[in-house]
């Protein structure tokens, strides 16, 4: 496909990107509101249009397990999963980082039960934040194809896995003028993947995959796989500068954008409002008129990136942490890392918004950069509209 905007609905720009990389195998089970994903996928396949395997699962166990055994046979894989899919893959989600393999899957982030509810917030993917994934955000459908290329240039260098969270319904299910980049352009930055020798199975250079450890190297397993996903921040700035290069990608007016993370407005912020995902894009329409409030948006969740942040809101006054999730007993979870990292004594707040994809609005947005200043309880359940 040219390389010219096209109205797409967000699922099915996932879809014809993945479909350009070229996955060797792709299995998954369809879920709200990861859907239309896989079924497109399914469809290409289905019309010819696409070489790879796919594989019917008969669950979210089976898919994670699927891409497990061919990724570790050394080839390119991708699953997408939702909400209760993604813990019932968890079990797996945990193996495939720890076997170090290079997957790719995408999350059409929804609240999880119960009670039922189908719509967007970010429930499921903070339930395996600790899994050992890179984990990246993306705000708007032409963000998340870019982060799916990149993903799969990060996951291949560094043998780490990589989560894509896009928010259900919100990016999934709407349609927007979205540019997929042609295979050939791809194949650009993400060559043909060819993994390195003995890192998969192979009956002609046979290794173990998945060995057992006891408790005299188990540690040492663990403390390098935090390593390599602290160190992995480096590697994400990096390639995703070297993306920006070969796709001609441009930061807007007042922006900084290392991939990392993204911040838009004044300088020397008063406050500043920090946000992952689609809810950004609410937060920049309700700021654009204030000189005194900026928008930190932290597209790699995972590592967490301490020193991005602190070199942003270090001349802030006031920090207002607004978030689709809630760590049960403690708070929410990115307000929990960032109380963890930041240096020096700052005044910060935590906002709760959108649970069970309640909507936010720009009212909602400009009451909590009132309330932020004040000297009030630390943490908040906004329910307005």
């Amino acid at each position: 496909m040219k390389e010219q905007k096209q109205i797409l609905e967000g699922s099915n720009a996932i879809a014809l990107t993945i479909k350009n990389i070229s996955p060797d195998v792709i299995s998954a089970y369809p879920i709200t509101p990861q859907t239309h994903i896989v079924e497109d996928l399914a469809k290409f396949k289905a019309d010819g249009l696409a070489n790879y395997e796919y594989v019917r699962a008969e669950s979210e166990f089976a898919a994670a397990s699927i891409v497990l055994g061919a990724s570790a046979g050394g080839v390119r894989t991708y699953s997408a999963t939702s909400s209760q899919g993604l813990l019932l893959m968890t079990e797996v989600i945990y193996d495939i980082a720890g076997l170090r393999l290079p997957i790719v899957m995408t999350c059409a982030n929804r609240t999880i039960s119960a009670p039922i509810n189908i719509w967007n917030d970010h429930s499921d993917v903070m339930s395996i934040r600790d899994a050992g994934w890179i984990q990246l955000f993306a705000a708007n459908n032409q963000e998340t194809v870019y982060q799916h290329i990149l993903a799969y240039k990060l996951a291949e260098k560094l043998k780490l896995p990589v989560m894509l969270n896009v928010d259900g319904f919100i990016l999934t299910h709407s349609y927007e003028p979205i540019i997929i980049p042609e295979a050939k352009l791809i194949k650009k930055y993400l060559p043909i993947y060819k993994p390195t020798p003995g890192t998969y199975l192979n009956p002609n250079d046979p290794v173990t995959i998945g060995a057992f450890f006891n408790p005299s190297y188990y540690l040492e397993t663990r403390a390098a796989l935090h390593q390599d996903l602290i160190d992995s921040l480096a590697e994400i700035r990096k390639e995703y500068k070297n993306l920006k290069k070969v796709f001609s990608l441009k930061t807007e007016k007042n922006t900084f954008d290392n991939g990392v993370v993204e911040y838009c407005g004044p300088k020397k912020p008063e406050i500043i409002l920090i946000s992952l995902g689609s809810l950004g894009g609410t937060i920049q329409a309700a700021i654009k008129d204030l000189k005194n409030v900026g928008l930190l948006k932290i597209k790699a969740y995972r590592p967490f990136p301490v020193e991005d942040i602190n070199k942003i809101i270090k001349s802030a006054k006031h920090i207002a942490v607004l978030e689709k999730a809630i760590s049960l007993g403690q708070g929410g979870p990115v307000y929990t890392d960032l109380k963890a990292a930041i240096s020096g004594q700052k005044h910060i707040k935590n906002y709760i918004v959108g649970l069970g994809g309640r909507d936010i609005s720009e009212k909602t947005i400009r009451e909590i950069i009132k309330d932020a200043p004040k000297n009030n309880q630390t943490l908040k359940f906004i329910s307005k509209i």
